[in-house]
């Protein structure tokens, strides 16, 4: 049986587990982290198809269109102003590697 690998699920956890992989400080990790994040934000902001990380995914941000929407309590229709919102596209590969495609018959 397979040894089960302990996911981190804390921004520490994951720097402690960066910074062993990479053999460098949990400081060092945590810089290039926030550099990577930096990055990211400012490749969505900045490139109209987004940003990419290949393996797995593209930020981008989309332009949505004035519509009405409802109100949820009171059923009321609101007129909702044109937005852009954030949006992750899962890469191919991280889809398959969560979920395999089914086999064809």
């Amino acid at each position: 049986m397979a040894k089960k690998v302990e996911v981190p699920t804390t921004k520490s956890g994951l720097m402690a587990a960066l910074a062993e992989a990479g053999e460098v400080s949990k400081k060092q990790a945590a810089a290039i982290y926030d550099k990577l994040i930096e990055l990211a934000y400012e490749g969505a902001r900045q490139n109209e198809k987004g940003w990419v990380i290949p393996g797995l995914g593209k930020l981008l941000i989309k332009k949505q269109g004035a519509r009405i929407v409802r109100n949820p309590q009171t059923g009321e229709a609101i007129k909702k102003p044109a937005c852009k919102v954030a949006k992750f596209r899962l890469a191919k590969a991280a889809k398959d590697a969560l979920v395999p495609p089914k086999a064809k018959k």
